[in-house]
């Protein structure tokens, strides 16, 4: 396929969650190349695949893959959250262990034969992490941007910020361009990032599993975490590669689109050309 070609329509599949039925939005990027490797993008805690915007594409196109953008259950037009349904505090633990095994099996995608890789903002970041520590054999490389291995204050705080934001300012109304139910979405996140027993949630047990490439990225003014964040990713999993990028927040995709772009690229090629027989 030629560069600029490949961006699906919104697909839907069903696949069971818990106690229920859910149907997953999806779009495939790039689709029809069928040899090129597989990119999964997991999105943030208030992420859907609209929210990506280009960013999806533009990184395939300059990878030359295909890519699997979705919405988690509870976020852009996937099944909400059900009435009284509250997440506890090991919901992306949900998320990597059983929610992204079903979708890749409802989807086709058999991990074994054709493992993809992972690129995970934010609680997307997290759960990359913990899908890549739980099935090492089953993921070819994982690219986490911005992401969660423990709750800090200044986390806290930023997510404290958001929830008056919410209720005072007009970001209800920009969300809910991208979600069919954007309360769902926001308390589902808001609410256990600020339950008191969310504090002592960390990851840092699972990650020293991770065997497959890793890259880390984080803004140097992230306000929703400091760099210890990735920097402990890297004192437990030793292939870990580092990118800090100046004059950059929570989202890098967003802040330093091009910059971004290079580094992932510069790092998916030289994974492919050292497991290229």
């Amino acid at each position: 396929m030629t560069a600029g070609i490949g961006s699906g329509d919104i697909e839907w599949v069903e696949l069971d969650w818990g106690e229920r039925r859910v149907r997953i939005e999806h779009r495939w990027l790039r689709g029809d190349d069928t040899a090129a490797p597989l990119l999964v993008f997991l999105h943030e805690g208030l992420g859907s695949v609209s929210m990506w915007c280009d960013f999806p594409l533009a990184l395939c196109d300059a990878l030359q893959c295909r890519g699997l953008v979705y919405s988690r259950p509870g976020y852009g037009q996937s099944t909400p959250r059900s009435a009284g349904e509250v997440w506890g505090t090991d919901f992306m633990h949900r998320q990597a262990f059983e929610v992204l095994p079903a979708l890749f099996e409802a989807l086709g995608v058999d991990t074994a034969t054709d493992k993809p890789w992972l690129l995970g903002h934010s609680d997307g970041g997290s759960i990359a992490l913990l899908f890549a520590a739980r099935f090492p054999d089953q993921v070819a490389g994982a690219i986490v941007m911005a992401p969660h291995i423990l709750v800090e204050e200044i986390s806290v705080a930023s997510i404290a910020e958001a929830r008056t934001a919410y209720l005072q300012t007009d970001l209800r109304q920009r969300l809910a361009r991208h979600h069919a139910d954007v309360d769902s979405a926001f308390w589902g996140w808001n609410d256990i990032w600020l339950l008191p027993a969310f504090r002592n949630w960390h990851i840092d047990e699972e990650l020293p599993s991770i065997t497959c490439p890793l890259l880390a990225i984080q803004g140097v003014n992230d306000e929703y975490g400091t760099l210890e964040q990735v920097r402990g990713i890297a004192r437990l999993t030793p292939q870990c590669e580092l990118v800090e990028l100046a004059d950059c927040g929570h989202s890098p995709h967003r802040d330093r689109q091009d910059r971004l772009i290079n580094a992932v690229n510069d790092f998916f090629q030289q994974q492919r050309q050292e497991t290229t027989p």
